[in-house]
């Protein structure tokens, strides 16, 4: 694919579909777990692994962080006339760095204190014992999720989506059929789960190792100069993205936390699944800006700013289908998704349709604030990124979260998450028509 000279509409359809299916499998990882655990323990099974969310938060975030930084910076510097491929892969090269030793630390951290953060994350009694159960046999397998997330990013900007979606679908297939084989059929229950996908996590990664045997591959690993400050400009360029992700894990403890001081066990059971429809829509829109990324930064580094706009053109076209359809399933399938992923009580079957439509608001305007953020990472605005991406997942979103209950009463909170989104999307929309102006400054052709 050129991406300098090739059909926008083509290139832009293609990367997306492979974005999305990569995307959507990446999520049914956890949203398999959660169905398989709830339905073989129930609602405490789905609570326990609402608290695990955060995890995966965290690991992926990091995977994003020097992902998406590096392959943004990998592909502005070979949109230009020189496109020095040797400066290109020394940012490859760092992100490598980088990525073994996030990994390392996280690993380390997990292994010896997984009790501690479960129990911060809002674990509580039975919840902390399945919630441990799951993630005793992931710790194996920790590096394999962070590194996922990096290749991936690095594989789209190489030009071979359909790789990185492969890879994961092969990882995720595995992770269906797995859990239901260890969860049910050897009856380890949570245990199960989480060794389905530890495995399935191992099969992505192989998968993807086998792009550097394929003459496609213009990866290398060369010597970087100035290491630190290639990661500090690939932390800066990625952290917006990273911070989409780590955020969502911090959102995640402070509602476990909050809905068991003004709620209980049930409306955290619910809270979980709505967790995993969130990451679906939130994966949703991560498929919108992989595909336009690549695309946005090469030109962007070529100065054709005829052919970002075409390119926004498509990308927001795709974020309101993905926002309407979310919405819909929300306010007219609550239960559906509710018998999907547990065994419920009456209790929870009463209590979830009002849940689910409360917090279901927010996802007409997700898909458009999370797209911002690739958007402004790929025009190099790092500072517009980190304004939208922190404001939505901690400062006002944090505020409204303790604000919301206290003043009003418990079910206010479900209130935070479409406020939040409201408010973010009034700055990023300002951002987005300001900086699409400017681009006709800086086209070549």
């Amino acid at each position: 694919m050129d991406f300098l000279n090739g059909k926008i509409k083509t290139i832009y359809f293609k990367y997306l579909s492979a974005a999305f299916g990569s995307a959507l499998i990446t999520s049914i990882y956890s949203i398999v777990d959660m169905a398989m655990v709830g339905q073989y323990h129930g609602p405490e099974g789905s609570a326990a692994l609402a608290v695990v969310a955060p995890v995966w938060n965290i690991i992926y975030s990091f995977g994003l962080l020097m992902g998406i930084g590096g392959s943004v910076l990998f592909s502005t510097i070979r949109g230009k006339a020189d496109g020095d491929v040797r400066k290109s892969n020394e940012y490859f090269t760092a992100s490598v760095i980088g990525s073994v030793i996030l990994a390392a630390v996280i690993w380390l951290i997990i292994i010896l204190f997984d009790r501690e953060l479960l129990l911060i994350f809002g674990a509580q009694d039975n919840t902390l014992t399945l919630a441990r159960e799951y993630v005793l046999p992931i710790k194996f397998a920790i590096p394999f999720f962070l590194f996922n997330q990096m290749l991936a990013a690095y594989l789209r900007n190489d030009k071979n989506p359909a790789l990185a979606t492969g890879a994961v679908l092969a990882g995720g297939i595995f992770n269906i059929f797995g859990d239901y084989f260890f969860v049910f059929t050897c009856d380890m229950g949570a245990f199960g789960a989480g060794l389905a996908t530890a495995i399935g996590s191992t099969i992505s990664f192989l998968a993807m190792m086998s792009h550097f045997f394929t003459k496609k591959n213009t990866l290398r690993l060369v010597k970087p100069e100035k290491l630190m400050r290639k990661l500090r400009e690939i932390t800066a360029t990625g952290f917006s993205t990273f911070f989409i992700d780590v955020a969502m894990g911090i959102l995640t403890i402070l509602f476990n936390r909050q809905i068991m001081v003004y709620l209980g066990t049930n409306a955290l059971s619910v809270y979980g699944i709505i967790v995993n429809i969130s990451t679906f829509v939130q994966c949703s829109a991560y498929s919108v800006g992989q595909a336009s990324q690549p695309i946005i930064s090469t030109n962007f580094g070529a100065g054709q700013g005829n052919r970002i706009r075409d390119t926004l053109k498509y990308a927001l076209g795709t974020v309101a289908v993905f926002s309407i359809l979310w919405t819909a399933l929300s306010m007219l399938i609550p239960n559906v998704f509710i018998r999907f992923f547990m065994t419920p009580t009456e209790e929870v079957l009463e209590i979830a349709p009002t849940i689910f439509r409360c917090y279901g608001l927010s996802f007409l305007l997700l898909p458009l604030n999370i797209f911002s953020t690739y958007y402004f990472q790929a025009l190099m605005k790092p500072k517009t990124a980190f304004i939208a991406s922190v404001a939505r997942g901690l400062v006002i979103s944090g505020i409204l979260i303790y604000l919301l209950p206290a003043v009003f009463s418990g079910n206010a909170i479900w209130f935070a998450m479409p406020v939040t989104e409201l408010i973010v999307a009034f700055y990023v929309i300002h951002e987005m028509i300001k900086y699409t102006r400017q681009l006709s400054t800086e086209r070549k052709g």
